[in-house]
């Protein structure tokens, strides 16, 4: 049974830095494209970053990029987002997203998505 749990959300001021973290089970991590979704309150969700299969290979939205650092943890089965300068509409539930095997991020769209985590709020102050 494949578990998909993030977490490290929480309320911080503009500027300030987190690091998310989502911990997978239950299938072969290193194969699979993965990435971070984010939904505010009132919006659509909207896909944040992504790393292929190989780990070589990365996505930003226009939004987070040159802020946020997605990375992956082999040895821990834990994919990471590193995120800096935060803003107040950064302010979301950010979602986990495991993707398709061997695939590299231009599928990396919510209706190939086969795995979400519950989400983890983040929430910034101005």
């Amino acid at each position: 049974q494949v578990q998909v749990m993030d977490s490290g959300g929480d309320l911080v001021q503009a500027g300030e830095s987190l690091r998310l973290s989502c911990t997978v089970s239950g299938l072969r991590f290193r194969h699979y494209m993965m990435g971070w979704f984010r939904q505010a309150q009132g919006l659509q969700r909207e896909r944040i970053s992504c790393v292929d299969y190989r780990g070589s290979n990365t996505y930003y939205n226009d939004s987070v990029r040159d802020r946020f650092v997605i990375s992956r943890g082999i040895a821990k089965n834990t994919l990471y987002l590193q995120m800096n300068a935060l803003k107040p509409e950064d302010t979301a539930m950010y979602y986990c997203a495991v993707g398709n095997a061997y695939a590299d991020c231009s599928d990396f769209m919510s209706q190939s998505v086969n795995y979400w985590g519950r989400g983890t709020q983040v929430t910034v102050s101005a």
